[in-house]
């Protein structure tokens, strides 16, 4: 009876060990992208055999440079406030015009250039790079910041692991004033 104890605890050093390996901190930001549906957003659609899916050759490259929109549609006054393109790359609203942010590591038009410093002060501030502009709807900064840091890192090292795509994205726009 007296080496169960120990063992247990070595057992448990072990796995505890385990979850902070790079690939268990990888593992879990891929899970993060896929429960938070970064997908959704970030990854442009192209046409498959059953309709639009996922283009996983530009996953998370953001709102693809190529695709010129034209202007966003009128807002209807009331309650109905938001129009989203059906790229699900492009939103218009209140704010104005966003675009999903490349996410991949391309270090000229994606996140390569962040730290890992800058990234978590995006979560903390809602602001671009932590310090410029709001981080825009509908990206929910606000449920990142829920997440804990652990995991906050995690999605950071899993996004500076993916293949890089460069792709820029357009700016965001200002509402415009009728």
């Amino acid at each position: 009876m007296t080496l169960t104890r120990p063992f247990l605890l070595a057992l448990l050093g072990a796995a505890v060990a385990q979850a902070g390996t790079p690939d268990a901190v990888l593992r879990r930001g891929a899970y993060l992208v896929q429960i938070g549906g970064c997908n959704d957003c970030h990854t442009p659609l192209k046409l498959g055999p059953r309709g639009p899916e996922p283009d996983l050759a530009r996953m998370l490259s953001g709102h693809p440079e190529a695709l010129k929109m034209p202007p966003a549609p009128v807002l209807p006054e009331g309650p109905w406030a938001v129009t989203m393109a059906a790229t699900s790359t492009a939103f218009a609203g209140p704010w104005g015009v966003s675009y999903a942010a490349n996410l991949t590591p391309d270090k000229e038009t994606g996140l390569g250039a962040w730290t890992e410093a800058q990234f978590l002060q995006m979560i903390r501030t809602g602001r671009h790079l932590g310090q410029g502009r709001p981080v825009l709807p509908p990206m929910s900064v606000h449920s990142l910041r829920a997440a804990t840091e652990a995991d906050q890192k995690a999605l950071f090292a899993y996004l500076k692991s993916i293949a890089p795509v460069s792709n820029r994205v357009p700016a965001a726009t200002e509402p415009t004033v009728p």
